[in-house]
């Protein structure tokens, strides 16, 4: 996770007109100092600059999506920044593996739209229903979170779900469909929470929300979907995180174990098998790489398909997170990677992009700007790679 800092609609009018905004105690609502916020916006880029730090919420965009404004305003999120909430709030979360719900057709692959769905309907069913299973620290926390019973159902497994369909991440084409996948994910919630509220009813704060002022339809969850970053679960379930592109084609994992835990894309090696490209050779160059960009054993239209975060482009990045925010009801998490020679000037542009995109926050992360990560980079001997994947791919 990475910290935060909250920023008004009004301090990014007043970075753009380059005026002074007002820093304001939030206990006391006084005036304490007044700066120029273009200054300390550009503070804010150079340090996400340096290091990755800190990320930014428009608060603004999140609390214009609040879906129950009567009962306070949102003021902070989840350590990852993909779940507005209010004081003393929880929400579930869940995902589902996208690269799952596909099934073979003449030798390609399509959506299996069918599953998708009923995957759908029962993931809203389990998490709601975790809502009255969890134990609560607070009785506060209790009341909000059973009062409001917001869910987060997202998704994991994009990128390999591209892979599949041959689809480059850093493409119009994967825009168009990931807009496709969360347009559907977000009417099929919806629906689900409809049906679910028409047998156990609304969410107990139906009255004091949006929905009610708009005469929408009762909802069982105030909020039905959120995508999280899944850097955990996503290992279960061996696939992608997130809306995230493969980090790389083969990494090393550093979590406990500090020489790390080396890891290699299994479909690359399903692909390079059948394609007659493979060799314990080639996947030294991969593992010193990371992309499989500048290697001419490679062809082409695998190079076009097996794109990693660093051949992303960090607005290509910014238009996958946004293109999901459309129809996201909480926040997206997502990292916006640079390569090591960004300036913070290129940082400072996606920023912006971001805001003027519709997105409810943003973190970047500039290669090589820490000392360590848990995802690295390394040349390491095949053998290594492979043993610790699996002696043959996968089918």
């Amino acid at each position: 996770f990475n910290i935060s800092i909250g920023i008004t609609d009004a301090f990014m009018q007043a970075v753009e007109k380059n005026q002074d905004f007002p820093l304001i105690n939030p206990r006391t609502r006084a005036v304490v100092k007044t700066v120029n916020a273009k200054q300390l916006f550009d503070q804010i880029i150079h340090s996400a600059w340096e290091n990755g730090e800190p990320g930014v919420l428009f608060l603004g965009t999140i609390n214009a999506a609040n879906p129950t404004p009567l009962l306070g305003e949102i003021e902070g999120t989840n350590p990852c920044g993909e779940q507005p909430l209010l004081p003393f709030e929880a929400c579930v979360l869940g995902s589902i593996n996208l690269s799952r719900m596909v099934k073979p057709t003449h030798g390609k692959y399509e959506i299996d739209w069918n599953r998708l769905e009923t995957v759908i309907q029962r993931a809203v069913h389990f998490l709601d229903n975790v809502i009255d299973i969890n134990k609560y620290p607070l009785p506060q926390i209790e009341r909000l979170t059973k009062g409001n019973r917001k869910i987060g159902l997202g998704a994991m497994g994009l990128a390999d779900l591209l892979l599949k369909f041959g689809i480059s991440y850093n493409s119009e084409e994967a825009i168009h469909f990931t807009d496709k996948l969360m347009c559907f994910l977000s009417q099929k919630a919806n629906e689900a929470s409809v049906k679910l509220a028409a047998k156990r009813g609304a969410f107990p704060n139906y009255q004091k929300s949006i929905y009610a002022q708009k005469n929408e339809p009762g909802y069982r969850n105030a909020t039905r979907t959120t995508i999280a970053p899944t850097g955990t679960i996503s290992i279960i379930a061996d696939c992608s995180s997130g809306i995230e592109p493969l980090f790389a084609i083969a990494y090393k994992r550093h979590v406990l174990v500090e020489e790390g835990l080396p890891e290699i894309n299994s479909y690359f090696l399903e692909i390079a098998k059948k394609r007659g490209f493979y060799s314990e050779r080639l996947i030294e160059k991969v593992s010193k790489e990371g992309t499989i960009q500048n290697l001419n054993d490679i062809p082409e239209d695998v190079k076009k398909v097996f794109i990693t975060a660093r051949d992303v482009s960090p607005e290509q990045h910014v238009k996958i997170q946004a293109t999901c925010q459309k129809y996201i009801d909480n926040g997206v998490s997502k990292t916006i990677n640079f390569p090591k020679n960004a300036t913070a000037g290129d940082v400072e542009k996606v920023f912006l992009l971001a805001y003027k995109s519709g997105c409810k926050g943003i973190t970047v992360y500039r290669d090589k700007s820490r000392v360590s990560q848990v995802l690295s980079v390394e040349c390491t001997c095949a053998k290594q790679f492979i043993n610790n994947n699996f002696s043959e791919p996968p089918h």
